[in-house]
């Protein structure tokens, strides 16, 4: 018996497979262009950028390789902070921005906790999924008596 095929629009869903590499570099160049957006459209609110940032932690974790599972939840604060410098109010010069990073760090710390949480939980269970498909595999190989 053959299996149905989906339908068009099932089949089209991007699925790729990124390398820790990739994976950073994804994740923080669109957390850059989420927090330019933000500044631009809604005038540096923490809120917004928050909020578009979930789905970026969804993704990431949905498409990492499974050879380099753990570096998503270490990426994805690290693009939160890359995300937030265009965001951060300071006065002028390199210590006003900088004071403006850690205030922002400070205030959105909720959005940067759940993003890297639901990334972390996402990461988990597809390792867990991972083994229990590695351990069948050895029992189904294994001679028996």
């Amino acid at each position: 018996m053959s299996r149905p095929t989906p339908p068009p629009a099932v089949r089209r869903l991007p699925n790729p497979r990124l390398t820790g590499l990739g994976l950073s570099l994804f994740c923080g160049l669109v957390a850059l262009v989420l927090g330019l957006l933000t500044d631009a459209l809604f005038g540096s609110s923490g809120t917004v950028y928050g909020v578009l940032f979930l789905p970026v932690c969804v993704l990431t974790a949905l498409w990492v390789r499974e050879g380099d599972l753990l570096v998503a939840p270490v990426v994805v604060p690290i693009a939160f902070a890359v995300g937030l410098v265009p965001l951060a109010d300071g006065g002028d010069g390199t210590g006003g921005r900088l004071m403006g990073m850690v205030t922002g760090l400070a205030t959105q710390a909720g959005w940067l906790y759940g993003g890297t949480l639901v990334t972390s939980l996402i990461v988990l269970g597809r390792r867990v999924r991972r083994v229990r498909g590695i351990n069948r595999r050895v029992a189904r190989n294994r001679p028996r008596p």
